[in-house]
């Protein structure tokens, strides 16, 4: 398994942005999908974004489509996810997950390994 560690989280007013860092070390995470997934407060796990290997396919939550977007760097190792216009719904631990395979149809079940996860409030 990869060891993956979220950075980047903390408060920030409605409206504005936020750039979450995912580095990776171990499994040679370069040749797998990467993606994010939050977690809400009494919620369930729920995907945000996943990109393929290359960084040219991309897929988005319906409801981040638009204000959020996300990017890897192969040879740093890192993926990122920048998240504009936040919204108070956006409030959530957001977790970084390698995939088992290439696809980015990535849900909880292709999840190889996952981060600990990083903090978002978004304030009103």
């Amino acid at each position: 398994q990869a060891q993956l560690v979220e950075s980047g989280g903390g408060l920030v007013q409605a409206g504005g942005s936020l750039r979450l860092s995912c580095a990776t070390a171990g499994r040679t995470v370069s040749s797998y999908a990467m993606g994010w997934f939050r977690q809400a407060p009494g919620k369930e796990r729920e995907f945000v974004a996943a990109i393929s290997v290359s960084g040219l396919i991309t897929r988005y939550a319906d409801s981040v489509k638009g204000r959020f977007t996300i990017s890897r760097d192969n040879a740093k190792n890192t993926v990122y996810l920048q998240m504009n216009s936040l919204k108070p719904e956006d409030t959530a631990v957001y977790y970084c997950a390698a995939g088992k395979g290439t696809s980015v149809q990535l849900g909880l079940i292709g999840v190889d390994s996952w981060g600990k996860g990083t903090l978002v409030t978004v304030s009103s």
